[in-house]
């Protein structure tokens, strides 16, 4: 039986090639090859601690090759034990045969698939000649987010800005060998209607994007706001924007930020343009021109997860 490899942290950190990463995403999205069933999420009691975890299972096949399922678990009590709420491992598997091939620890590979797909979107979404970011969020993703959307765009100016802006001025530190300028600052409203990309990765409960502030031609990536009692972009920006999704199959429920709109009649299901699958296939056009404003709404999907995968996979064993 072949051997089953260990791909950790460090060597996902130390090997991904955003351009590549991206390459990889948008291929298996236009291929349309991929099967992905509805994600399993299964609530148990656990007692020790007198509140339960849930257990998500995200599970995907590209027949005659590849095939994975990603497993998480979620235990909200776990700061007593000095972890993370949220476990994952990634499970990669010889479609034919069965066999794992590799473990690959979740996390990273989530932030990096994650940052891939909103950079993919933009691609087709924000001006070609976008060259200003605004990052709103400091969590794992955001160094990742702003390094993705400078991989399909000619980003020279970053700002970020979290609630704790001491947070913010570490990571504008972190990324000051970039190849942008990028500034920590105080408050989001001083920079929003400014930049051609907004990008925001939050928990919040309520909405940090702003309608009233929005001018022509930007784009807003959507990245947080996981749950349907979440939101990062008001009503207003909504209406003025044409959304879009990663994919109609989370997008719809997942989120809300899409969820409340459509609830309250401000958004209709006909209104979503397109998704990764029609943009990547090109069947459905992204911005049509110079003024319009463009929302990306990302809630993840289990090809993403197969995709950046297979290539960590090929990376560690084509060394």
């Amino acid at each position: 039986m072949d051997t089953i490899v260990q791909i950790n942290t460090d060597f996902i950190e130390n090997n991904t090639n955003f351009n590549e990463l991206i390459a990889e995403l948008r291929n298996k999205f236009a291929s349309n090859s991929i099967l992905v069933p509805m994600r399993h999420h299964h609530d148990f009691p656990n007692p020790v601690v007198q509140e339960d975890s849930t257990l998500l299972l995200m599970p995907a096949w590209n027949p005659g090759k590849e095939a994975g399922v990603k497993i998480v678990t979620v235990s909200p009590k776990n700061g007593q034990f000095d972890l993370p709420s949220i476990q994952g491992t990634y499970l990669y598997m010889d479609a034919i045969k069965g066999t794992i091939k590799a473990i690959m620890e979740a996390k990273s590979l989530t932030v990096k698939r994650t940052a891939s797909a909103s950079a993919l979107a933009s691609s087709y979404l924000s001006k070609p000649d976008a060259s200003s970011l605004l990052m709103i969020g400091t969590g794992a993703l955001s160094t990742n987010l702003i390094k993705a959307h400078a991989n399909v765009r000619p980003i020279k100016t970053v700002y970020i800005w979290g609630r704790n802006h001491e947070k913010a001025k570490k990571i504008s530190a972190e990324l000051e060998g970039e190849s942008f300028d990028i500034y920590a600052i105080p408050t989001i409203e001083e920079k929003i209607s400014e930049v051609d990309i907004i990008s925001c990765a939050t928990l919040s409960k309520t909405p940090l994007v702003l309608g009233d502030y929005l001018k022509a031609g930007q784009h807003i990536d959507l990245v947080g706001a996981y749950k349907k009692d979440m939101r990062e972009a008001d009503n207003e920006s909504i209406k003025k924007a044409t959304v879009f999704v990663d994919t109609f199959q989370g997008g719809l429920k997942e989120s809300g930020d899409i969820v409340i709109p459509l609830k309250e009649g401000v958004l209709k299901e006909e209104d979503i343009k397109a998704d990764l699958f029609e943009l990547c296939s090109e069947t459905k056009q992204g911005r049509t021109s110079d003024h319009e404003i463009t929302i990306f709404k990302s809630v993840g999907h289990a090809l993403e997860d197969l995709a950046a995968a297979t290539y960590y996979y090929n990376q560690y064993t084509h060394e």
